[in-house]
């Protein structure tokens, strides 16, 4: 707390000393600084993003507008800004990925997988600051400076090295350039984020130095990036202001005011009802600053705290779900009048909310303070496509006019696709297209959904960072329900007259009925207007897959030969079923061994002599047990482990197990699981077999 305290009161100096100049410790300082994000930026910047985008894709709208060539090799057309020298034959070609004039920072780095080598030039086009292997510099880029700091990439690692991200700021006093020295037959997949500071801003370039001189503010920055629920500290030294309200079936409460001028430094929530998952969708909240006819914040409550359906917990910087069910944001609101908070409760059961905010004395600024903004939309029962006729579309997250800064996106989905694997399932082949003022084409164009939201490869399993995660995936692999998150807390995207933010919905195979929840976290100058509309009933039905399904050999699991586990299993008597349209037929079976030596068979029935890929659908849960298994006497490894434990912290999630099988003979076999631990439930949804 001590270690957060010093940030905080370094931050502050920061923030107020006029005409500071922008170094890599001020830089530093912004990670965990939510109040400068409710002011328009001064010196004031454009957030820029140069990527491996289609380059197809030029005319919005056109032919190619969804292409997909975006980092593989071989395209058509390289994935660069020009191509300096083609590559010959084995010798590399030179392709330049970024040119900045001016003062910027380089403020995110993200890839997914990229050969070559790159050289960086800050200021100097004579000798680069950085040459070097690619990836590295995209993915660890402060790693070369750290001899002589004190720090290690471990340290980094989480804080500053977010998945397949990097924020480790850079900045530059007249230019930056990047070239990647390569052949463009290979992976080249990159995203390079720039702020461009206005002409006059004073900055001062990185040096190698730079990681050195503010080991103890990067050290600092680490400590409440690390964990923001335990070391944010706040800066007001007021009393929280409680927050009770209890709604009727489809009553309306307002449950605080506030006269300003005044700021909300935190809000923290917990909701009771006697089904917690639905009212966290079907209770709306608004909050109304300075008397807005509408509430510049309008959500449900569970998905305006970045995680639902339900209680998904997870920290990051500006939000917090704890597993009680306490969720806290950290996005400061501003106000000069007042402001209001109003929950709506859309369901049939009576809801009860308890919380509190934490205000703070607060100037509004007429010239630069903003209103905090988010509001929520969804489309259900979509089609999900990308390659037939009506493929690929452009869902919108915010159209707007005026001015403001864009600051965070999550997205809360449900995908019924019915392959069991990551390839066919996968939903994200999307990018994010992002309009500022008098952009003709996107100054910020993405490579995939996965990609904005700083991971790769279609992943499925749960991670959280202090600026993205995904907190919740039901599975198999990306199927059910789906939370994607990331806070542009370095990298936000001021709009002086409007912002376009589009991404596209753009999956493996067509897919009907599929949902998509959205919100955009945003601050605003009074007078702006964006095409929210308001949310129905409609809108915040239950969500729920289908009650039934069948997974289809198709894409990654192509010719496999699917059986549910309940049909061909033989032995213990002390199982039972659950039953939900996460498991295939609706329904999966839970075995609960009393005793280490019991076992549970499941019969194969094997067409023809070979060696096989054996895929076991298992249930994850809390308190989910763990096996090993063999077939005809000899252990079979799955995921590379000779046991499998079925333990999730917070979910029931259903994924697959790998395991080889060689020179299995004609007719049947037993797959024989044993239990490591009695008394702890293994849940098993169906085995798919498929020859090698």
């Amino acid at each position: 707390m001590r270690l957060a305290g010093i940030l905080v009161v370094c931050l502050t100096i920061a923030s107020s000393a006029l005409g500071a100049p922008i170094t890599t410790g001020s830089l530093v300082d912004e990670m965990a600084d939510m109040r400068r994000l409710s002011q328009f930026p001064s010196p004031s910047y454009r957030t820029v993003q140069f990527s491996s985008y289609d380059h197809q894709s030029t005319v919005p709208g056109g032919e190619k507008w969804f292409g997909n060539d975006d980092g593989f090799g071989n395209e058509k057309i390289p994935n660069f800004e020009t191509v300096l020298t083609p590559a010959q034959g084995s010798k590399p070609g030179e392709y330049l990925m970024c040119h900045v004039d001016g003062p910027g920072a380089v403020v995110r780095l993200w890839t997914a997988k990229i050969a070559g080598t790159v050289r960086v030039y800050l200021d100097n086009l004579d000798k680069p600051f950085y040459e070097g292997n690619a990836e590295e510099f995209f993915l660890h880029p402060y790693d070369p400076f750290l001899p002589g700091s004190g720090l290690t990439r471990e340290q980094l690692t989480g804080p500053f090295y977010q998945r397949n991200a990097a924020y480790a700021p850079i900045p530059f006093a007249k230019l930056c350039r990047v070239v990647w020295i390569g052949n463009p037959k290979d992976t080249h997949f990159y995203e390079i984020q720039i702020r461009k500071y206005d002409e006059g801003a004073e900055v001062k370039t990185f040096s190698a130095d730079d990681v050195k001189t503010n080991a103890d503010s990067i050290r600092r920055a680490i400590a409440v990036l690390t964990d923001p629920a335990k070391n944010f500290e706040y800066r007001s030294k007021k009393e929280a202001a409680p927050i009770e309200a209890k709604l009727q079936a489809k009553g309306t409460v307002e449950s605080l005011k506030l006269e300003g001028p005044g700021l909300i430094e935190r809000l923290t929530l917990k909701l009771t009802a006697s089904d917690v998952d639905l009212a966290l969708r079907q209770t709306i909240m608004h909050i109304v600053f300075d008397k807005a006819p509408w509430g510049q914040v309008q959500s449900p409550i569970g998905d305006f705290f970045g995680a639902a359906p339900g209680i998904n917990p997870y920290t990051s910087v500006p939000f917090t779900v704890e597993p009680d069910g306490t969720m806290t944001c950290r996005y400061v609101m501003p106000f000069k009048q007042s402001a209001q908070i109003i929950f709506e409760n859309r369901g049939d059961q009576e809801v009860t909310i308890s919380g509190s905010v934490l205000p703070d004395n607060y100037t509004w600024d007429d010239a630069s303070s903003m209103h905090f903004r988010a509001r929520w939309r969804v489309n259900h029962d979509l089609v999900a496509s990308g390659n037939d006729t009506m493929g690929a579309q452009d869902l919108p997250f915010v159209i707007a006019r005026g001015q403001g800064m864009y600051v965070g996106t999550a997205v809360m989905l449900l995908n019924p696709n019915c392959v069991p694997t990551s390839w066919g399932n996968w939903w994200g082949e999307g990018d994010e297209k992002i309009f500022v003022d008098g952009d003709v084409r996107p100054s910020t164009f993405g490579t995939g959904s996965e990609d904005y939201f700083n991971y790769a490869w279609s992943a499925f399993d749960l991670f959280t960072y202090p600026y993205c995660g995904q907190p919740r995936n039901d599975g198999p692999a990306n199927r059910g329900f789906v939370v994607n998150y990331r806070w542009h807390i370095m990298d936000p995207l001021p709009f002086r007259s409007g912002i376009a933010f589009y991404m596209e919905l753009f999956s493996h195979e067509r897919t009907e009925g599929f949902s998509y929840a959205r919100l955009s976290y945003l601050y605003a100058r009074p007078g702006f207007m964006d095409d929210h509309v308001t949310i129905t009933n409609e809108d915040v039905r239950r969500p729920a897959l289908p009650p039934t399904w069948e997974p289809l050999p198709h894409f990654g699991a192509v010719r496999w030969e699917f059986k549910a586990c309940e049909d061909i299993a033989k032995g213990p008597t002390n199982t039972t079923f659950v039953q939900s349209g996460q498991w295939q037929g609706g329904k999966a079976l839970v075995w609960t061994p009393q005793k280490t030596d019991e076992t549970l068979r499941l019969t194969l029935s094997i067409p023809e002599k070979g060696d096989y890929v054996l895929n076991l659908a298992c249930m994850y849960r809390p308190d989910g047990g763990a096996f090993r298994a063999a077939i005809d006497g000899t252990p079979v490894v799955f995921n590379g482990k000779d046991s499998v434990s079925l333990i999730a912290p917070y979910h029931v999630i259903s994924q697959l197990v790998s395991g080889i099988v060689t020179q299995l003979k004609e007719g049947e076999h037993e797959l024989v699981l044993t239990p490591v631990e009695a008394g702890k439930p293994i849940g098993l949804d169906f085995l798919a077999i498929r020859k090698k």
